[in-house]
């Protein structure tokens, strides 16, 4: 049979309500109930307690650990209150009811197993053959699980109490002897679900011998999404978030002024995933688009609203900006030298070592003849490391950093003659100076590298040039 598999985003989940009667049910009933695959995140909030805080860096469990090497009492009254947070949401689902208490069981019985594993990795690590670095991945990981592990269960069983026959289907690996591959991991559990008498509804995070976190740290639910819909062979992947993909931040350019994107391709979402505002992680659309599944987002609280509907070959009919995004606390890194002059190449390489070493994000860069800059999403320590690595390499090198923003226009055509002159004069109108500016050949976004205090000014002022005076059908659309 067709089907559909679904992603349920972390605010989303945290109304049961909604995404029962707005995703789940949703108007139908019986057999029509089916064909559908759901992948959950973590209720809102979760993940940070268990990782760090994403967006101020606030320390979770797992962070107090890998500071602490496992020997403070920091990391496990983190881990307590992450239990009274699992208890809360039981209680506000369940009630004072036998089925919270079964929940709270379940879901003790995770957490006490992960604080016993990172105590005895603690006392192993103690001895000098062993080294706490070389398994803090293992520790991230399943102290990440459990928030999926704990949203997928509750989901599965309020369901099945509101007369819908789901099936919690566990990827987290607990207690599997041996990981495997992550693809092989999936479609063992699929050969064990029946698309036409049951909704699965799965962990975001898939345990598998590549290790999801490794590569997509925070994004690893959206690429067991993926692989979901690539190995069953789904004819429409959905996300469920609590917003729209919009034309701009509706809190900085007015809700009245925005507008929901009704179609869009690929190219656009890559664009906005390295701004660090994903409609999906670019690795986890680059299977989908290979196998040619269109990608649907949608917003739970308006269900009756068709969302926006992402392809590989979509193009707007005639060019247009179709949105206006940016991103705030971004770092230039600019390395200045005389000798560059001739060996670019040699620099830019152990620069960006440099980067990687620190696991920081390029979003964009500019080179001239003997100055790189690169524009860095990361945190002001992490850049401090970076600038002191840079220093080492080259001694004759002036090293220095900005914070800055970044704002964009993206669409899937804008091939305009004059935009980026009109798009200029429109900041320049607003008193925003530009100060570094980017558009490829390629034509789907341009840059402008503008100070930080300007970043809400420049927004709105871009989303009124650009999208505010022109008609808009399926996509906002230039005249």
């Amino acid at each position: 049979m067709s089907h559909s598999v679904e992603k349920i985003g972390g605010t989303s989940m945290s109304d049961y309500a909604a995404v029962r009667d707005n995703i789940i049910l949703a108007g139908a009933s019986g057999d029509d109930l089916y064909g559908r695959i759901f992948v959950v995140s973590a209720y809102g909030g979760i993940t940070d307690l268990l990782l760090e805080n994403k967006r101020n860096g606030n320390p979770g469990v797992y962070a107090l650990f890998a500071e602490g090497e496992g020997a403070d009492a920091l990391w496990r009254d983190a881990l307590s209150k992450v239990g009274e947070a699992l208890h809360q949401i039981n209680s506000e689902l369940y009630g004072d009811s036998d089925m919270c208490a079964e929940a709270n069981a379940f879901i003790d019985g995770r957490l006490n197993e992960a604080e016993r594993c990172m105590d005895n990795l603690h006392l192993l690590c103690q001895h000098g053959h062993f080294g706490l670095a070389d398994h803090l991945l293992t520790v991230r990981e399943m102290l990440a699980s459990i928030g999926e592990v704990h949203s997928a269960w509750n989901t599965a069983r309020l369901l099945k109490r509101d007369g819908v026959n789901a099936r919690f289907v566990d990827l987290s690996g607990w207690r599997m002897e041996s990981a495997i591959p992550l693809d092989a991991h999936i479609a063992r559990e699929l050969d064990k679900i029946d698309l036409t008498k049951e909704i699965p509804i799965v962990t975001g995070y898939a345990y598998c011998s590549e290790g999801l976190m490794a590569t997509f740290d925070r994004g690893y639910s959206e690429m067991t999404f993926s692989r979901l819909a690539v190995i069953s062979k789904a004819t429409e992947a959905i996300i469920h978030k609590e917003y729209h993909l919009s034309s701009a931040d509706p809190r900085l350019v007015g809700a009245d002024k925005v507008v929901p994107i009704g179609r869009t391709n690929y190219d656009v979402a890559d664009q906005l995933a390295n701004l660090g505002m994903e409609a999906i992680h670019p690795r986890a659309a680059k299977g989908l688009r290979q196998d040619n599944i269109p990608l649907r987002v949608k917003n739970t609280f308006e269900p009756e609203h068709n969302g926006t509907l992402i392809d590989c070959d979509y193009r707007s009919e005639s060019p247009c900006v179709e949105i206006i995004a940016g991103r705030k606390q971004v770092y230039a890194l600019e390395v200045f030298d005389q000798d560059m002059v001739g060996s670019l190449w040699k620099y830019e390489q152990r620069i960006l070592n440099a980067i990687e070493r620190f696991k920081a994000t390029v979003i964009t860069k500019d080179i001239n003849a003997n100055t790189i800059t690169h524009y860095l999403g990361t945190s002001l320590k992490t850049v401090k490391r970076i600038v002191k690595a840079v220093n080492e390499e080259f001694e004759t090198a002036e090293v220095s950093t900005r914070k800055v923003a970044i704002v964009s226009a993206i669409g899937s055509d804008m091939q305009v003659p004059g935009m980026l002159a009109k798009t200029v004069s429109a900041l320049a109108a607003s008193d925003i100076s530009v100060l570094a500016m980017h558009q490829s050949m390629r034509q789907v976004d341009m840059q402008f590298v503008i100070n930080e205090d300007d970043y809400e000014a420049a927004v709105a002022s871009l989303h009124r040039c650009l999208v505010e005076v022109h008609d808009h059908g399926d996509a906002i659309c230039a005249a």
